[in-house]
């Protein structure tokens, strides 16, 4: 059992490690454009996850699942959601917003419980409601630093919440999900891509050999950190996990400061602190009730031994 855990540790870790790092890797796309690296993404993601089921076929996936309409409805949405979250992330780097994407994936805890009240009617306890006044704080101060709302992290973390909404209310498979979704919004990004093609404004296949395979390795650098993470799922608490998604935006911050140099004025640097604080308090909680379980569900298995 400790080997597996430390297992799943590793994977965890490691998916999140790929995603930090994500920012250096979508600039060696140019001179290809945000549109055109998300449709590759897209297509050539469905091409990596097909060929994972040819090699470890799962039987009657997919007659299982068509089975299932409401599944495969929150699929489609989630294909959607995604799309516009990759396309968002692609913008972002090459535009000089790495640092703003860190904070979208910093604040998307936060945003995930928001919309599990709007949504789903939970009940947060006082110490989220603090961490959310807190994280709104930090929102109106990088606001006036940056002049307008931070609507890349708000894109972003609004985007991947409802995405991981519809994942848990579609209950798929982490690769045939994958599948269907990429499959989903395939045809859009095969006919963006035809027509870059036929009006000569195509970088694959005309930008050298580099750029091509990398454009191709999109598919791989999508699919690989999400089967890690689907490992580590089911190995570690999601205490664990809660820890470790914020190597992520940790390393896409680092990134956005050190290697390509965005401002970090004292104001921005004030704004992220208070973030840092809405996180704290938010894990603090979020281990605290974790303990509280387990200590409970320890003392009711030895009052049933007892018995």
């Amino acid at each position: 059992m400790h080997e597996r855990h430390a297992r799943g540790l590793v994977y965890g870790a490691s998916a999140y490690l790929i995603w930090g790092i994500f920012p250096v890797y979508w600039p060696l796309l140019e001179p290809a454009g945000s549109l055109e690296i998300l449709a590759h993404r897209m297509l050539w993601t469905l091409v990596f996850v097909a060929l994972l089921l040819c090699v470890r076929p799962r039987p009657n996936w997919w007659s299982t699942l068509r089975r299932q309409p409401r599944s495969l409805a929150f699929l489609a949405v989630a294909a959607l959601v995604v799309t516009a979250n990759w396309g968002t992330f692609i913008w972002a780097v090459n535009h000089g917003h790495v640092v703003e994407t860190a904070l979208g994936y910093f604040i998307n805890p936060l945003v995930t419980v928001l919309v599990g009240v709007v949504v789903l009617g939970e009940r947060l306890n006082r110490a989220q409601w603090c961490a959310l006044a807190i994280a709104g704080l930090a929102v109106v101060v990088l606001t006036v630093d940056y002049g307008r709302p931070p609507w890349v992290a708000f894109a972003l973390a609004f985007s991947f919440s409802a995405y991981a909404l519809c994942k848990k209310q579609a209950n798929a498979g982490a690769v045939e999900s994958l599948a269907v979704e990429t499959a989903t919004v395939a045809p859009l990004a095969l006919g963006y891509l035809t027509y870059l093609e036929a009006t000569d404004v195509a970088t694959f296949g005309h930008a050298g050999w580099v750029n091509a395979a990398l454009l191709a390795g999109t598919g791989v650098v999508t699919a690989i950190p999400l089967l890690l993470f689907g490992a580590a799922a089911t190995r570690v608490t999601l205490t664990a996990i809660g820890l470790l998604q914020y190597i992520g935006p940790t390393l896409q911050f680092l990134i956005g400061v050190l290697v390509f140099r965005e401002p970090m004025p004292p104001e921005r640097l004030a704004g992220f602190a208070i973030v840092w604080v809405a996180l704290v308090i938010f894990t603090w909680d979020g281990l605290r009730r974790r303990t509280r379980r387990d200590v409970t569900a320890t003392t009711t298995q030895v009052e049933h031994a007892a018995r």
